[in-house]
């Protein structure tokens, strides 16, 4: 300390430290004058007192004047010193550094301009302090003060210029600072940052793509930023970054891939837009370098897929179709179950696009790598069978493409079966809405016998006898309308001369049993009109109710559409088709004669030319069972089981009638008793609530008339007597 002072005047410290800036800049250039004439010297020790005395008595002291001075102090020292600088650096920055942090701003100030002119004197010796100093000017970019801002951004182009210049500057130790600073919210330093990323960027031997990685969140996260200015530069950084990605031969393609991703989900669109851009350079960059980040990256394009922006949209189905175009191999490090994951998480997206996506890349998954996918098969069964309810048509009809691709394999098929019964007992609006579109894409999917046999052969042990009736009726109605089951149509009819025909007949029969109308509507379809007349002879009066009614309605209307053209004509031939007539004439005695159904089967029958009966048949033909009937034709044709007829009196008649009645019978009689349990317990439920009901009711008391006694009162007409 005495050496300092001894070096340099009383008068120059007291200045130095004067509330008038002239005073300070005056003393400032005597300590220039005094340290250059030291350096010369080569005195050291005189020159770190100096330096010491302008650090402890000036820039700590609490006294802002004195801060001040010592600032314009250290400032002139450096300059002083020129060459020597370098030397005590140590003791000349951090102080300086220190007093941007000052609560004067006039301090702030003077310590910018101090620095700034500290570094045009060392230029690149004073990298080594480049964080501490980045630091400070990250904060001073949004300090409260105008002026002590436009100095921090003097000093800042200086630094930039001295770092593009310097050789020492340590990219590897500046980019953990980055990546901290680029969290902040604040416009200034937004503004700060991207410069300073854009300018090393610009810098040949700084690989600033290299790092991307660490600072590129940053930068989209500053995409959705309120300043148009901001977004706009980030977004340009952005730009300049992806053109170098694409040429250069080494990319970190995986880490920023899972930034993109979740930038992908942003609420911002402009964010968004970047993201799924990005995204899909990478796909067509990268290919099979971002196989381990498939399932990310489709989490991230199929919601966009839906987005209300169509440049989003555009974007990530091209990305979309560019991904599934690249096969992968699972061994490499190909994970099938997270992309299944995936997709069955979209699966359940409200937006319909993007569910028809999420059901391709099941299909393509299965198609690729159906070994590996089947054993996820129970992770995505339940999500599969729920999307049958969707309320889009394409929706449900790939999902049905799936659950076929799927039940190829036997015992997927029972499955599939087994729980599409199961979904359909659960949700009577799914049979309802979707039950038609299920079974009908299903049979054209699988095999349409096949699918039918498998339901019957469920439907016949069912405990849920409501059920099965209300599913038996579906899949008759099915049956009898639809395009897609006209082989099997075609099959049926040829029940009693084909074995084949046989054999369908009898598999569906054990089920439609459920159903007297779906029994009879069976029977005319294969042709066994004795077996139907049977059948209808069999009911009794607990079968004829409402629901009986409408769909004996509803089969009478269907017999007047082409697909029972087969059956009118044959009405033509009223001796070779008995029983045909007597199975009509029962359900026309069933039918209400006020029934418009009642009028249009009567209309039918009137409609058969007289002169085509065969009196003495009619006559001849037995009322009771129609089993023991067994009739020869005349003119060359043998009526076989149920009224159908070959030239050759040869038919195959291996269907034993009486057994399928009686199997009937027993059904039917099953459905009786459920039903009368069914009624007695809601009755039960009935009575027993109403009691309930009466006995919560207060007792009110029975008000009486003092002026007049009972025994005298009258009952006038329709009173009750009290």
């Amino acid at each position: 300390m005495v050496d300092a002072l001894s070096v340099v005047p009383a008068a120059v410290l007291r200045n130095l430290a004067d509330k008038l800036y002239e005073k300070r800049k005056n003393a400032a250039l005597e300590v220039e004058g005094i340290l250059k004439q030291l350096a010369t010297a080569g005195d050291h020790d005189k020159i770190t007192a100096v330096i010491n005395l302008l650090t402890t008595e000036y820039t700590y002291s609490p006294q802002a004047n004195h801060r001040k001075g010592g600032l314009i102090g250290l400032a002139a020292a450096t300059v002083g010193l020129t060459n020597e600088a370098s030397q005590h650096l140590e003791q000349i920055v951090p102080p300086v550094l220190n007093s941007f942090s000052d609560q004067d701003s006039r301090v702030r100030y003077y310590a910018c301009e101090a620095l700034y002119n500290i570094a045009k004197v060392v230029r690149g010796e004073f990298i080594i302090y480049f964080n501490q100093i980045f630091d400070a000017l990250c904060k001073l970019s949004a300090d409260s003060d105008g002026n002590v801002q436009s100095a921090a951004h003097l000093l800042d182009r200086l630094v930039k210029d001295i770092v593009t210049e310097s050789d020492q500057f340590s990219i590897e130790e500046f980019i953990p600072l980055l990546r901290e600073r680029m969290s902040v919210l604040n416009p200034f330093v937004r503004q700060f940052l991207v410069g300073w990323i854009t300018v090393l960027d610009s810098v040949p031997d700084i690989d600033m793509l290299g790092f991307l990685p660490d600072f590129l969140d940053g930068l989209f996260n500053m995409l959705s930023d309120s300043s148009h200015e901001i977004r706009q530069q980030a977004d340009s950084a952005l730009s300049e970054f992806l053109q170098e990605i694409r040429t250069s031969p080494s990319v970190d393609y995986g880490r920023m891939a899972e930034i993109l991703v979740q930038r992908g989900g942003s609420p911002d669109e402009f964010t968004r837009l970047t993201a799924i851009t990005w995204i899909n350079e990478f796909v067509k960059l990268a290919g099979d370098q971002l196989v381990p980040y498939y399932a990310d990256i489709l989490g991230a394009i199929l919601p966009c897929i839906s987005d209300k922006e169509e440049k989003i949209r555009v974007v990530a189905r091209e990305t979309n179709e560019e991904l599934r175009a690249i096969k992968a191999d699972p061994a490499e490090v190909f994970d099938a179950g997270a992309i299944l994951s995936i997709a069955r998480r979209q699966l359940s997206s409200e937006w319909e696009a993007t569910q028809i996506e999420a059901l391709h890349w099941i299909s393509t998954l299965l198609s690729r790598h159906r070994t590996e996918v089947l054993t996820y098969l129970d992770d995505i069964f339940d999500t599969l069978l729920k999307a049958l309810s969707d309320p889009s048509d394409e929706v449900v009809l790939l999902v049905l493409d799936v659950h076929a691709c799927i039940a190829r394999d036997p015992q997927h098929f029972r499955q599939l079966v087994v729980f599409l019964v199961h979904s359909f007992r659960l949700d009577n609006s799914l049979l309802e809405k979707r039950g038609a579109l299920i079974i009908r894409r299903l049979c054209v999917l699988l095999n349409a016998e096949r699918v039918y046999r498998e339901l019957s052969i469920i439907l016949e042990g069912e405990s849920d006898l409501d059920f099965a009736s209300i599913m038996v009726q579906a899949l008759n109605l099915i049956l009898l309308t639809s395009l897609e089951l006209s082989e099997i149509r075609d099959l049926l009819k040829q029940s009693l001369v084909n074995p084949a025909g046989k054999d369908l007949y009898v598999s569906l029969y054990a089920s439609w049993c459920h159903s007297p109308m779906a029994i009879i509507s069976l029977c005319f379809l294969a042709q066994t009109y004795r077996h139907a007349s049977a059948v209808i002879q069999s009911l009794v009066e607990e079968d004829i109710h409402v629901k009986f009614l409408v769909h004996l309605d509803k089969l009478i209307r269907l017999m007047e559409t082409p697909i029972f053209a087969y059956l009118r004509l044959q009405l033509l031939e009223p001796g070779r088709y008995i029983w045909l007539f007597k199975a009509l004439y029962g359900l026309l005695m069933l039918l209400p004669q006020q029934s418009a159904a009642f009028k249009i089967l009567k209309t039918r029958l009137k409609a058969v030319p007289s002169n085509s009966f065969n009196v003495e048949q009619l006559k001849r033909m037995p009322s009771a069972d129609p089993y023991q009937f067994n009739h020869r034709m005349p003119d060359g044709y043998s009526t076989i089981e149920d009224g159908d007829s070959t030239e050759d009196g040869e038919s195959y008649n291996a269907i034993n009638f009486p057994a399928r009645l009686q199997q009937f019978q027993q059904m039917q009689n099953q459905h009786r008793m459920h039903h009368k349990a069914r009624t007695k317990s809601c009755n039960i439920s009935s009575s027993l609530l109403k009691e309930a009901q009466r006995e919560e009711e207060p007792r009110r008391p029975q008000s009486i008339d003092l002026n007049v006694p009972p025994s005298r009162s009258k009952r006038g007409p329709g009173q009750p007597q009290l």
